[in-house]
């Protein structure tokens, strides 16, 4: 029924839409001897279109309505040219740029190029993707000036809004992010892509991202909040997009060597090549980390490779190859309990704990414009991976590792492949233009995982022994085949020159299954082995279901921009929700997939060149939240009773529904434009980004206790400020973060600062932490260091249930980097 009634909107817009013609605008851009600026930058600001040149110094900007407009562009080297125009036909306006000469740095003109085009936000239409009317914002690398060898994520996403962020302390081996009251661990409630494609472990079945792009590889990265489950899937967190730095055009070969060192005996290395020989452009790098934790029973090492060609046939196809290699081996401190924490943050009772990832990802895209109007791509792509996670776990964190007894071995092998096609056209509807995106995607895996004894050896030796331990619990092996076939599709329907409309839809069947079997081992009072039998479980959930969403701009001046949106939003239950064996939570069997909407309402655009902002309230309905509760663990005794254990444990399973709604905030204030204009060299900027967030558990059928709580995983307040500031080649900025107190399971469990036996549950205490962070620039060499944590502050961001835990992790004391590059 909701189908129909969507289908006879999409009618009644299509009849109902009258209204004045809108025109095409192309030209070439030239320097002043008339040689073609290919890869220029033509931006025109009242319609927020945008459009680089081709090959031939060409540009094509559609959808304007008559009008007189003001047409900025920009080539790297040269200045910005303005140019006012009056459009009533369809109309060529060709611009020359002049050389900037030596008088400005490098960085003086990376600044003034993020001065023009630095908007925080997606353009209405990119390649074969619509984002008009959604809530995105975009992290440009090159003007963050911060611990980018480290991929310190609180610095590289200090401009996003909302965003929770596990403190994890090894140089950004992983990523992990939420927001909204989303799970921040590996990111998995974001789907997660680089250059287009997935990237992590598998989107339905298993979606955490053990990998993350290096940051000194990537040009931006796209953030778009809930509603982007149209076109990317059905999750409630949205899309975090790493997109990689592009060939350089104008060189056969660009070579940029980094090499950083810090506290704690960090050492990277960031090598890359790139360049464009005729129609072949390419981009590869090499990136090596190594590195001691804080805390004894640390080390991490880490390689990763990736390599990228491209081969432009015309200028209207070309075709991509993409590779990525990433292998990284961690021994883990394990967590902590309160008690701990607070005696000693830098103890560790776990010597033999180990983590290890192989992960190899593979695309190939081609990209075809049928005409001017109509754009194709076709990605296909895939991974092969491997995680390994070895070692003590116990819910009583406090007890020390039993060196004669095995550790725990889990092993899980990745094996997915897709393959994602999208046609985006552009129409004219009683002579409006308007933007139709189509798309499929199939995706199929293929994953393995093992759980069972391993060696008692303090190496990282993963080798199971379970038959040498047949009574060490647990023991299980699955496989868990899946399969997803996804129909999804958008409209820009531009109903006034100031309006857009922009509705869409996903259809989804999704099939997981689980097919293996596990260990049940019951023990007495005593410790005494009483029951060993091996059960099979095998599950099927088989699902097809609709998503609906729409998102409206409406221009209210030329430099600001009222935005809305409403998307359904849909979780699967992954593997590791049903059936992964812990011994600090146990499961519901009876646990289903959840879903919601999400809904977005703000303001953004600029203020001359004095002020950038996006201010919004949103709201996020969770259905059938899947959480975590505490109770008294029970085994099955031998005449059939519910025998307590004794042990307290967090139990898994669909806690209840959850409403959660907050406003979100970002100004960026140019002071030196505000105050101190005629300064060319100067760079003075104050930026604020807050999140005030509210949440309430309102339905919760068998967990009474839980209704009224809080949803876990949300400060209240969260408040990311700071200055940017430099002079000609130097820059600098100081950070300062600050999170409210969050809870970490529904009951609300208050923090027990005197527990000394357990670290698992319990609220994470409010803390702050400030940043400091410096580059020079000269000729082809900079120069960055900085301080992270300057005031030493002491707090942790997670209390993990599995690895790298249990218990709490702290997070990193005062620590130091510094780095320098090499381009040339």
């Amino acid at each position: 029924m909701l189908l129909k009634e969507f289908s006879c909107f999409f009618l009644i817009l299509l009849v109902l839409q009258i209204g004045q013609a809108q025109f095409e605008l192309s030209g070439k851009i030239t320097d002043p001897e008339g040689q073609v600026l290919s890869d220029a930058e033509v931006y025109l600001q009242a319609l927020d279109l945008f459009a680089n040149t081709d090959s031939d110094g060409m540009y094509v900007l559609n959808t304007i309505p008559e009008g007189t407009y003001q047409l900025v562009v920009f080539a790297y080297g040269y200045r910005v040219n303005t140019l006012n125009f009056s459009i009533a036909s369809d109309t060529e306006l060709d611009a020359v740029l002049e050389p900037l000469g030596e008088q400005l740095s490098e960085v003086v003109i990376t600044q003034q190029r993020e001065q023009v085009f630095a908007l925080k936000q997606l353009k209405k239409v990119e390649g074969t993707a619509i984002y008009a009317g959604k809530k995105s914002e975009v992290v440009l690398l090159s003007g963050l000036t911060g611990n980018m060898a480290a991929n310190n994520a609180r610095q590289i996403y200090s401009q996003v809004v909302g965003l929770n962020i596990y403190d994890s302390g090894d140089a950004g081996l992983q990523l992990n992010i939420g927001g909204r009251g989303l799970d921040p661990r590996r990111t998995s409630n974001f789907n997660t892509r680089q250059n287009g494609y997935d990237i992590s472990a598998d989107v339905l079945g298993y979606p955490e991202s053990y990998y993350t792009p290096p940051a000194e590889a990537l040009e931006e990265i796209q953030v778009i909040r809930g509603a982007a489950s149209l076109q990317y899937g059905t999750q409630f967190g949205g899309l975090v997009n790493f997109k990689f730095k592009r060939p350089n055009l104008d060189k056969k070969i660009e070579l940029v060597s980094r090499q950083t060192l810090g506290s704690y005996n960090l050492f990277t290395s960031f090598n890359s090549l790139g360049g464009t020989v005729g129609k072949l452009g390419y981009y590869t790098y090499f990136n090596y980390k190594d590195g001691n934790g804080f805390r004894p029973n640390s080390h991490y090492n880490s390689k990763n490779f990736y390599a990228h060609i491209d081969y432009r046939f015309t200028d209207r196809t070309k075709l991509t190859l993409e590779t990525t290699f990433m292998n990284y081996l961690a021994k883990q401190a394990g967590g902590l309990t309160d008690a701990q924490f607070y005696e000693d943050a830098t103890f560790s009772n776990r010597s033999r704990n180990w983590f290890g990832v192989d992960w190899k990802l593979y695309s190939l895209r081609l990209d075809h414009q049928f005409s001017s109007k109509t754009d194709f791509s076709l990605n296909l792509f895939g991974l092969d991976a491997t995680r390994k996670a070895l070692g003590f776990r116990t819910n009583r964190v406090s007890q020390p590792d039993d060196l004669s007894e095995p550790r725990e071995l889990l092993i899980t092998d990745f094996r997915n492949w897709g393959a994602e096609a999208r046609i985006l056209n552009r129409y004219t509807i009683a002579d409006k233009d308007a933007v139709l995106l189509l798309g499929v995607k199939y995706y199929q895996s293929q994953n393995k995982q093992k759980q069972g004894s391993g060696t008692i050896a303090s190496d990282a030796d993963f080798s199971f022994t379970d038959a040498q331990y047949p009574n060490y619990e647990p023991q299980s092996q699955f496989a868990y085949p899946n399969l997803n076939l996804a129909f999804f599709g958008e409209n820009i329907f531009n109903l006034s020159p100031k309006f857009t409309l922009t509705p869409g839809f996903r259809l989804e069947h999704i099939k997981t299954q689980s097919e293996g079997t596990y260990k049940n081992i019951s023990e007495d009072l005593a410790g005494n082995v009483i029951l060993n039998e091996e059960i099979d479980d095998n599950r099927i959930f088989d699902r097809t279901f609709v998503l609906l969403g729409i998102g409206a701009t409406y221009k209210a001046l030329p430099s600001m921009e009222l935005y809305a949106n409403f998307s359904q939003n849909y979780r699967s239950v992954t593997f590791g929700d049903i059936q992964t064996i812990n011994p600090t939570f146990e499961v519901d069997p009876n646990i289903t997939d959840e879903d919601g909407f999400t809904a977005d309402i703000g303001a953004r655009g600029r203020f001359k060149d004095y002020l950038s902002y996006d201010i919004s309230v949103f709201g996020l309905w969770y259905g059938d939240r899947i959480g975590e509760v505490l109770k008294k663990q029970t085994r099955t005794g031998t005449n059939g009773q519910e025998i307590e254990t004794g042990k307290v444990v967090r139990s898994r399973g669909n806690i209840g529904d959850a409403f959660i709604y907050g406003l979100e905030s970002f100004a960026d204030w140019n002071v030196k434009e505000t105050l101190f204009s005629a300064s060319e060299k100067l760079k003075l900027n104050y930026f604020v980004n807050m999140a005030l967030t509210q949440s309430e558990y309102q339905d919760s059928e068998g967990n009474k206790n839980v209704e009224g709580n809080q949803v876990e995983f949300i400060p209240d307040f969260n408040l990311k400020t700071g200055l940017n500031f430099g002079y000609g080649n130097f820059l600098g900025s100081l950070q300062y973060t600050y999170l409210s107190k969050q809870f970490t399971d529904a009951t609300n469990a208050p923090q027990v600062v005197d527990d000394n036996q357990r670290g698992i549950e319990g609220s994470i205490p409010a803390y702050d932490i400030l940043d400091l962070s410096f580059s020079y620039s000269y000729k082809k060499w900079k120069l960055e260091a900085g301080i992270n944590n300057l005031l030493d502050n002491r707090y942790f961001t997670q209390r993990a249930t599995g690895y790298p835990g249990p218990g709490i992790i702290p997070a990193q004391p005062r620590t130091f980097y510094s780095t320098l590059q090499l381009k040339l």
